[in-house]
C-alpha cells in the first residue's frame, strides 16, 4: 500500500517546497522505506521545455525523455531514485489530455468541466504506480490561493477522500516573517495561509515554518492552536549553509517523526543517517579550494545551471575540496579580451544553451583553455563551441559555425556549418525524423542514449567502461564530415552513438584535461555518488591549483 504525502506552500513562493520534499524523501529512505516524488505544476505550458531559463530556471531531463521542473533534480540528488515522465505534470498537459479525449468522443457527449473531468485527470495521474512504493510525495507548485492552482488543490482533496482513511496526509510550508522593529516573529501570515487551505477542504497535518530566527515554544503552541495542528508537528525550517544539510536539519526538528506519527506508524524504524553524515563531513572539512569559471549565457540566474553547480559541488566532495564557481557572461566576454577574465582560474566549463547570443565568448573560452592547458569541460553547446574553435584555429576553416546561427538570421548563410540541425537519429528500435520547421516543444533528442567509448581514451578511463548511458537535450550535432580534419589536429572523437553516426564525446590529445560531451552528465550526479566526469574534472582543477 502506498501512502501519499501532499506538499503545499503558502504566504510567498520559493520557500523551499522542493528541497523539503527531497529531504523528507531522503529521511524516509533512511528509515528503510521506498519513495517516489512527483511535481504538479499549475502553469499552462505543457512542460518547461520551451521556457527561457530566465523564466523558469533549468529544465531537468529524465531518462525517458521528459522535460521537467528543476525540483525533480533535487528529488533525484537526494534520493537517488531516477525520475520518470510520470513524475511531472502541468496544467497545460492535463488540459491538453482532457481536450484530446473530448475530441475523440471519450466523454460520450458530456459537458466538459473542471470538476470532475480536469480533477479526475489529475487524480489519475497521481495514482499512476500506486502500490509500487511505500510513500509517494507529491509537491504542488505555486502557493495556496493562486487561481491556476485551484484544480490541483481540489484534486488532492478529492484524492484523500477516495483513499482509505489514514493513507494521505498534507504538509504545508509557510513563512514566519521577523519584524526587527518589534523584535518578534509574526504568525498571522501562517494562520491566514492555513485558513485559505482549510477553506478549500484541506487541513494540514504537518506545518513547516520557514524562519530566519528560532521559533520559541510559545509561538509553536500558538501556531498549533490557531492552525489546528499538534505542537510537535510544527516544524522549523531555518536557512542553511548548504542544501545538503537539509535532511539532518529536518531530522533534528522532527519532520520525519511528525510525518510517521500522522500516519500512525509506530514504532517507527530507526533512521540510518550515515550517508548524510558523510556528505556533510566532506562539505564542511574541505582541504582546499578550486576556482572554476562558468562561461555561459544565463549567468544572471544561477538556477539556469542548477544541476551543473551541484555536480561541481559533488565533484569537490569526492576530493575534499571546495569548488568556487565564478560566473562569466559569455556575451560580454565575446566583446572583450578574454585573458584577464580567465587568468587565475583552475578550470573552465562552458554549459549548454540555445541560440547564437554569447557563443563567440564561449569559443574564446575554449580557445583559451586549449592554448593555456587549462582543464576544460564543454557540455552540449559547450562541446559544439570547442569543435568550432578547433575548426577555425586548427583545421583551416575560419568561417566555421553552426547551422543554428544561420537559421536565426534572415536565411543568409554566414558560416561553414560544422554543427548541423539533427534531422534523423535512432531511438530504441525506431528512427526519429525531425525538420527545422517542426514545433519546438518536445522535439529534441531527449532522454537517455547509449554511447560507445574508444578503449584507452581519457573518457574510457574516467568511466572505467567502454559503453555508457547519458541524458540528452539538443537538436544540433557536430557534423562527422569534419572528423578526419579535426583528428588530424589532435581533437579525438572518443565517444560515438552505437551506429557510429553521431559524435557524443570529443577530447584533445596532449592536453591535461579537455573534454566536450554532447549529453548532460550533470543530471545524473548525486552528493553520495558524484558523476565520474565532474569528479575527474575537479581533480584536474585541483592539480592545477597545486601548481599555481
Amino acid at each position: 500500500m502506498t501512502r501519499y504525502i501532499f506538499i503545499t506552500g503558502g504566504v510567498v513562493s520559493s520557500l523551499g517546497k522542493g528541497l523539503a520534499s527531497a529531504a523528507l524523501g531522503a529521511l524516509l529512505q533512511a528509515r528503510g522505506f521506498t519513495v517516489r516524488l512527483r511535481k504538479l505544476d499549475p502553469y499552462l505550458n505543457v512542460d518547461p521545455g520551451t521556457m527561457s531559463p530566465f523564466e523558469h530556471g533549468e529544465v531537468f531531463v529524465t531518462d525517458d525523455g521528459a522535460e521537467t521542473d528543476l525540483d525533480l533534480g533535487h528529488y533525484e540528488r537526494f534520493t537517488g531514485v531516477s525520475a520518470r515522465r510520470t513524475d511531472s505534470v502541468s496544467s497545460g498537459r492535463i488540459y491538453s489530455t482532457v481536450l484530446e479525449k473530448e475530441r475523440r468522443g471519450d466523454y460520450l457527449g458530456k459537458t466538459i468541466q473542471v470538476i470532475p473531468h480536469v480533477t479526475n485527470e489529475i487524480k489519475d495521474f497521481i495514482n499512476i504506480g500506486d502500490g509500487e512504493v511505500d510513500f509517494c510525495l507529491c509537491e504542488i507548485g505555486g502557493t495556496v490561493g493562486d487561481i491556476e492552482g485551484l484544480p490541483f488543490f481540489e484534486a488532492i482533496r478529492q484524492f484523500s477522500q477516495d483513499k482509505p482513511r489514514g493513507q494521505c496526509i498534507f504538509m504545508h510550508l509557510t513563512l514566519l516573517p521577523y519584524l526587527a522593529a518589534s523584535g518578534e516573529l509574526k504568525t498571522k501570515p501562517t494562520q491566514h495561509s492555513v485558513k485559505e487551505l482549510r477553506a478549500i477542504g484541506i487541513a494540514p497535518d504537518v506545518l513547516v515554518c520557514r524562519s530566519e530566527h528560532p521559533i520559541p515554544d510559545r509561538e509553536r503552541e500558538k501556531i498549533g492552536l490557531f492552525c489546528n495542528v499538534r505542537k510537535e508537528a510544527v516544524i522549523a525550517a531555518y536557512d542553511l549553509k548548504s542544501i545538503y544539510e537539509a535532511p539532518l536539519a529536518y531530522h533534528r526538528e522532527g519532520l520525519d517523526q511528525a510525518v510517521l506519527d500522522a500516519f500512525g506508524i509506530s514504532p517507527a524504524p530507526r533512521p540510518n543517517l550515515s550517508r548524510w553524515d558523510d556528505v556533510m563531513d566532506r562539505l564542511t572539512h574541505a582541504e582546499g579550494e578550486v576556482r572554476v569559471g562558468i562561461v555561459g549565457k544565463y549567468t544572471q540566474l544561477e538556477d539556469a545551471y542548477k544541476s551543473i553547480v551541484e555536480a561541481l559541488t559533488h565533484g569537490g566532495m569526492a576530493h575534499r575540496v571546495r569548488v568556487r564557481a565564478e560566473w562569466i557572461d559569455a556575451e560580454i566576454f565575446g566583446r572583450e579580451d578574454a585573458s584577464p577574465m580567465l587568468e587565475g582560474l583552475h578550470a573552465i566549463l562552458v554549459p549548454g544553451g540555445f541560440g547564437e547570443r554569447g557563443t563567440e565568448g564561449m569559443i574564446k573560452a575554449a580557445q583559451y583553455a586549449r592554448e593555456h592547458q587549462i582543464p576544460y569541460l564543454g557540455i552540449c553547446l559547450g562541446m559544439q563551441m570547442a569543435v568550432i574553435e578547433a575548426a577555425r584555429n586548427l583545421a583551416s576553416l575560419p568561417d566555421a559555425g553552426s547551422e543554428e546561427f544561420d537559421h536565426e538570421s534572415s536565411g543568409e548563410r554566414r558560416f561553414t556549418p560544422v554543427v548541423y540541425h539533427l534531422k534523423q537519429w535512432v531511438q530504441g528500435n525506431h528512427t526519429v525524423a525531425r525538420k527545422v520547421g517542426d514545433n519546438k516543444g518536445g522535439t529534441m533528442r531527449l532522454g537517455a542514449y547509449t554511447a560507445k567509448l574508444t578503449p584507452g581514451s581519457k573518457v574510457s578511463d574516467i568511466y572505467n567502461a567502454t559503453s555508457i548511458e547519458e541524458r540528452h537535450r539538443h537538436r544540433y550535432e557536430v557534423d562527422m564530415t569534419y572528423r578526419d580534419a579535426l583528428e588530424d589536429h589532435g581533437m579525438i572523437f572518443s565517444g560515438l552513438s552505437p551506429d557510429a553516426k553521431l559524435p557524443e564525446i570529443i577530447e584533445v590529445k596532449d592536453h591535461p584535461w579537455f573534454i566536450g560531451v554532447q549529453f548532460h552528465p550533470e543530471l545524473k550526479s548525486k552528493p553520495f555518488a558524484p558523476h565520474p566526469l565532474f569528479a575527474d574534472f575537479v581533480r584536474a582543477a585541483k592539480d592545477v591549483s597545486r601548481l599555481v
